[in-house]
């Protein structure tokens, strides 16, 4: 049965050094208010997996956007994406030591996860082949030839954690995503051993017509209500 919870008690749920995937894409589509918890808490040495480090002065006039925060907390020890650019505080804790970066295109990334939510082995892809990916091990479990064509399989992503997001969510769990804010979210919340998702309207079943819903219920375990109901 899902639960609804406020934002102290899912905090809770979060481990110091746990493997959390967050949905969202230079911060749209993020869940913003467990986010900012997060980065007020004192929980750190997070590996983290999203599409992106984020941006620094957000839309909303935040100095720092998204998880963005964490990583300006120095909260992440670990960040597995497929860009960082708009985000020069990266760059700069990666030359410090203070922050490892694992940067994988976007399109594998995609796969990855889904892959990881699968329960499949790996995904066969000829992006990265002869470049400095294929040597990276953590990710890649080798490089095959196939019909003539050279592959990189690419191994499965699973998090601890996925954090996500959507503009509403039902009493069961259904969830609906609004536009491009759906991105990594519905993937996300199939591969990772706990799903917190949060949005900006908790609805009644029958809400959200069976047909709109992108995320089943059976993949959330905790709603934590986002925008201005969490206010």
């Amino acid at each position: 049965m899902v639960k609804i919870m406020d934002i102290e008690k899912a905090l809770t749920l979060v481990p110091h050094g746990a493997t959390i995937m967050f949905g969202g894409f230079l911060g749209c589509g993020s869940a913003h208010q467990m986010i900012d918890a997060l980065s007020k808490s004192e929980k750190e040495n997070f590996t983290i997996i999203c599409n992106d480090a984020a941006i620094l002065n957000g839309p909303d006039g935040s100095e720092h956007y998204a998880i963005a925060k964490l990583i300006h907390n120095k909260q992440v020890k670990h960040l597995i994406a497929s860009h960082v650019g708009l985000n020069p505080e990266v760059a700069a804790q990666v030359r410090e030591g203070e922050l490892k970066v694992t940067l994988i295109p976007q399109g594998s990334m995609a796969e990855m996860i889904r892959a990881g939510g699968a329960g499949l082995g790996g995904v066969l892809t000829p992006t990265g082949v002869g470049t400095i990916l294929e040597d990276n091990s953590e990710i890649v479990y080798e490089k095959k030839r196939i019909d003539g064509v050279d592959y990189l399989l690419m191994k499965p992503l699973h998090a601890d954690i996925a954090i996500i997001n959507a503009d509403q969510i039902d009493t069961n769990g259904n969830m609906w995503y609004k536009g491009t804010t759906r991105n990594f979210n519905p993937l996300m919340a199939t591969a990772a051993d706990l799903v917190i998702a949060e949005a900006d309207h908790v609805v009644q079943v029958g809400i959200i017509e069976p047909e709109n819903v992108i995320t089943p219920g059976v993949f959330v375990d905790y709603i934590v209500r986002g925008g201005k109901q969490n206010g």
